[in-house]
């Protein structure tokens, strides 16, 4: 209709009918509402020609038709040069700066109104009232407050709906409830802006309680009062009061209100139910742009990044043209997924739309280049900018950060400061990431004294980000200082500090202070409760672990697949595979983590028949597995030397596409190794398409073990030629591989050059290697001074490769130098006690073996069980000393008998030395003849194709005398036979083993 006037008033001018007050008003009602400015200023030209423009209602609606086109400036001009001006003109101006943004301007102008002793109306006073509450000026809200009282307008239902606004507005919600409880009447506009006010000021539940009693009191909710509403849901994510309140807005016949149903969209996205988003947004009679931004929005902040690019794709199809807001959207789901490609063209876009000058477009442009990977892409974007605001160069900084580029940090962190854009949280939050990223303590400390300096140092989000800095750069004292110093400690901070002290080795620190954390009252929260119970998995503190699984139970939230997958690894770390079992079958739902968590928990157990019975189980559910389930089925097949098994398992990752893999791939190189298929590992070796550090250290410590040292010499000159990048345990890999076979000079060599050629410094791990190295070669004097100059302190496992050295030239006074050492770094080595028992036995002590095996079991240190495992038909069977369980063992023992005998023939001579000394020779060598790995050799005997190759596997080191046994039978029965013990593999063939009896 509007646009109907000003054609009817071009007529009369045409027909040249003189225009009066009434038409001006009329046409400039007209302007006003199609915000038609160029028409306002000619029919302003007009009003002039026809001496109009001095009556003080044409001026009015002048300045009004000014206000509402957006023209300050002229409205502003007619304003000054009225000569006289009533209420009217002064609302019109206020309304107008109050609509254009300029609140302060609209206050000022209320003073001035004062000042010339205009006298408000209702109209000036909600207008006033508007202008407050835009710029949150409280005190100033407050003194519009008494012309309310002092006119008498309490009573004005308007004007009190307007100061619930203005006290919500401005965070003052106590007086703006003290205003709505007093209201002699309330319509549905006092309860919509009470609902509202809550909602702004976070308390989401109170305004959900307000909308319950507006209901109780029978007010009619309008499309506002619904709007509030479904906002607070969204912020406290109240997605069943939601759905509650979607049914009411149905029957209110409110479905066809785009505004209404685009909050509905947005709600449900943010409750994280995007599909009931989907059904809204398919339902709806038309969608908006505001519709699709909702929708691109809530697909990429639910995960579904994917399915917001499509969308977007989409909606250019449609026809609908995207905003700065649309592009934020996609942009920030490209960032998610590193989609850099769809980011590009996303870029070329935003130029298309002439948006790149956008700041917060920009913005998002260089967050998306930075987490896809091209920050120098970001960096560009980031440069051709006109203007930056503080989120520009956080975002920059924080990019930078991520890649580690410590030094452009620092260097826009100092032109940020020259150009006087003044550091938020998040910049100081992207800068204490870097120093978190590489350890960067020195640099941390600086910025946490500009933090200081800025007087940002009690913010919780900072605060937070300082005690992660500094636990993850192994600083937990200073950690816990910014911790203890924090005025407000909420649930995050105190997960963070009980995680650094987790990541630092200090378990038993974060279990305190989770004890302190309830005993001060704080609500632990499901991050929390995870934490903890790593915590306790950690250090196999089992009672610790049913403490807290109670609390879980009494809080309802085991079922929780985070918590429950968190406690199945506790209780499997802490040995108790049946409390494990328990919690995962209590599991309402298994996810992909739940099996993984089992199935490693039973390798973990030692138990890797289980977990692979629990893998092919999972296969014939609905859960995939992924990359970590191969891993530990794999480690399971290596637990037990399942090749065929493992086989089958490869056979599977390669049909789901993840044999490519970089961890599937080592974990395959190392199972086919420690199956004694070194061929295979070899094959998987040279097939991967990259191999990391991990690939080339699993194939030495492959060739080490099977005896290859040469090998693995070579191999590590492959490595070196490649540019492979060398770390300690490369050299741990590489000694043990010489120490196998006996390389001595070439151990020497290896380890003189670690510091020199490749800045490595010895440690530990590398000494204990030497040791053992120089031992087995019977050079136990240079093993043994090597320890006394060591640049680090010994421990257990350098004395143990010298005790193991003496055992085997038994050597009885080093041996017991060696052993003292043992027993006073750990009293519970049980190993230490069998080797000085052997080692006093070989050279005749008798009564001092028996008296460190009494030793042994008065000081309660349990002997590890012998057990040696075959896998026949894909099936694992175990076998222990004695052996009466298995279904076969009659077949077994004739078979032994059988073989003993023809053993006997070929000149085998029983070695009663590796057995107790307090029982008879006779039982003891009929002992012998039983040990776990001759009984499964039989049933793989018995079980097997003629000319079938024999693997077996044993989880301690294969005794002298089964190893001498097993020489003979290889030969009798013309089969190779391959054994791997705790240190090695044996490959025995025609009576030869491949150690040439070194091990």
């Amino acid at each position: 209709m509007a646009q109907k006037a000003l054609q009817i008033f071009q007529q009369m001018q045409e027909q040249k009918v003189k225009p009066n007050g009434v038409t001006f008003l009329a046409v400039l009602n007209a302007c006003a509402c199609l915000a038609a400015l160029d028409e306002g200023w000619y029919i302003h030209a007009e009003t002039i020609k026809h001496e109009m423009e001095s009556v003080s209602y044409v001026q009015n609606c002048l300045i009004d038709m000014y206000a509402k086109c957006g023209s300050m400036e002229d409205a502003c001009q007619v304003f000054n040069i009225m000569p006289s001006r009533d209420v009217v003109s002064w609302n019109n101006m206020i309304f107008g700066y109050v609509n254009s943004g300029e609140g302060e301007k609209a206050i000022e102008l209320f003073r001035q109104m004062q000042q010339e002793e205009v006298d408000p109306d209702s109209g000036t006073i909600v207008g006033a009232l508007n202008a407050c509450g835009s710029i949150a000026a409280l005190e100033d809200g407050k003194l519009v407050h008494s012309y309310v009282v002092l006119h008498g307008l309490q009573s004005n239902v308007f004007v009190l709906n307007c100061l619930i606004d203005m006290y919500a507005k401005c965070g003052s919600i106590d007086d703006a409830f003290n205003i709505f409880e007093d209201m002699p009447t309330r319509d549905t506009v006092s309860w919509s802006a009470m609902i509202l006010g809550y909602v702004r000021c976070g308390k989401a539940q109170k305004a959900l309680e307000l909308f319950r009693q507006m209901q109780d009191e029978q007010v009619e909710p309008n499309s506002v009062t619904f709007i509030g509403t479904l906002k607070a849901c969204s912020s406290i994510s109240a997605l069943e009061d939601a759905r509650i309140l979607h049914a009411q807005i149905i029957r209110s016949g409110l479905q066809a209100d785009v505004h209404v149903m685009n909050c509905l969209l947005d709600m449900y996205s943010k409750c994280g139910s995007i599909e009931d988003a989907w059904r809204v947004f398919n339902e709806l009679p038309s969608q908006d742009l505001v519709s699709w931004n909702s929708m691109i929005v809530g697909y990429s902040k639910c995960g579904q990044e994917r399915k917001a690019l499509d969308l977007f794709l989409q909606m250019q199809q449609e026809g609908v043209a995207p905003n700065n807001l649309t592009f934020i959207g996609a942009l920030s789901a490209c960032a998610n997924i590193g989609a850099l490609e769809d980011g590009k063209l996303l870029h070329g876009r935003v130029i298309q739309c002439g948006l790149e000058s956008d700041i917060i477009v920009a913005n998002s442009l260089i967050d998306m280049y930075a987490k896809s990977g091209s920050i120098e892409s970001a960096f560009r974007v980031f440069n051709t900018m006109h203007a930056h605001d503080v989120v520009s160069w956080s975002t920059m900084i924080a990019g930078f950060a991520k890649c580690r580029r410590m030094e452009m940090v620092w260097e826009l962190y100092g032109q940020m400061q020259q150009e006087d854009v003044q550091p938020n949280c998040i910049t100081f939050v992207g800068m204490l990431n870097a120093c978190s990223n590489m350890l960067a303590l020195e640099e941390g400390k600086l910025v946490h004294a500009q933090i200081v300096r800025m007087g940002m140092e009690t913010d919780t989000f900072v605060g937070n980000c300082l005690v992660d800095m500094y636990a993850k750069c192994g600083n937990t004292d200073d950690a816990h200082r910014v911790f203890s110093s924090m005025p407000i400690r909420d649930v995050v901070l105190w997960n963070t500090m009980i995680m650094g002290y987790i990541k630092c080795g200090k378990e038993k620190r974060a279990l305190d202070l989770f004890k302190q954390m309830q005993e001060q009252g704080m609500e632990p929260n499901r991050i929390t409760f995870a934490e903890v119970i790593n915590a306790c998995a950690s250090i196999a503190a089992l009672d610790e672990g049913k403490s807290i699984h109670a609390q879980l139970l009494r809080k309802r939230l085991e079922m929780d697949p985070f918590i429950s997958n968190s406690l199945i690894n506790m209780y499997a770390c802490c040995v108790s595979t049946e409390a494990a079992c328990r919690v995962f079958h209590n599991m309402s739902e298994r996810d992909v983590v739940s099996w993984n968590t089992m199935i490693m928990g039973h390798v973990k157990c030692e138990n890797g028949e289980k977990a692979l019975e629990l893998f092919w189980h999972m296969q014939q559910g609905l859960v995939q597995p992924n990359s970590v389930t191969f891993v530990a089925a794999l480690n399971a097949c290596a637990s037990v030397a399942a090749l065929n098994e493992g086989k089958l398992v490869h056979a599977k990752a390669i049909r789901s596409g993840l044999d490519a893999d970089s961890f599937v791939g080592n974990c395959l190189v190392d199972m086919y190794a420690k199956c004694g298929s070194i061929e295979d590992a070899c094959r998987v070796f040279n097939n991967m398409a990259a191999r990391d550090t991990v690939s080339w250290n699993t194939m030495l410590v492959s060739y080490g073990m099977h005896g290859l040292g040469r090998k693995s010499f070579k191999l590590f000159d492959l490595m070196s030629q490649e540019g492979a990048e060398m770390e300690n345990c490369t050299f741990v890999s590489l000694l043990s591989a010489f120490s196998h076979v006996g390389l001595v000079d070439e151990g020497v060599h290896c380890f003189e050059s670690m510091g020199p050629i490749h800045g490595i410094q010895p440690t530990v791990e590398h000494y204990s290697c030497m040791v053992d190295i120089l031992g087995r070669s019977s050079e136990l004097d240079e093993a043994e001074n090597l320890i006394k100059t060591m640049r680090c302190e010994s421990n257990v496992s350098v004395w143990m490769s010298l005790l193991g050295a003496c055992r085997t030239h038994g050597n009885l006074q080093m041996g017991e130098r060696a052993a003292k050492e043992v027993f006073k770094l750990d009293p519970g080595n049980s190993s230490g006690y069998v080797l000085l028992s052997h080692i006093y036995a070989a050279n005749g002590c008798w009564d001092s073996s028996l008296k460190i095996q009494h030793m042994r079991k008065n000081r309660h240190v349990h002997k590890k069980p012998g057990c040696t495992w075959i896998e026949v038909d894909n099936q694992v069977h175990r076998f222990v000393a004695d052996d009466k369980q298995h279904p076969q063992i009659e077949d077994i023992w004739a078979k032994l008998n059988q073989l003993h005998t023809q053993m006997k023939e070929a000149g085998y001579l029983p070695n009663p030395q590796f057995i107790s000394h307090d029982v008879n020779v006779e039982p003891r060598v009929m002992s012998l003849y039983r040990h776990s790995e001759r009984l499964a050799i039989a049933f793989g005997l018995i079980s097997t194709p003629l000319g079938y190759p024999i693997r077996i596997m044993k989880n301690l080191r294969v005794c002298e005398d089964c190893h001498t046994a097993t020489k003979f039978i290889s030969k009798i029965v013309g089969r190779s036979i391959i054994v791997r013990d705790s240190s090695r593999f044996h490959h025995f063939d025609n009576g030869l083993c491949s150690c040439n009896n070194y091990w």
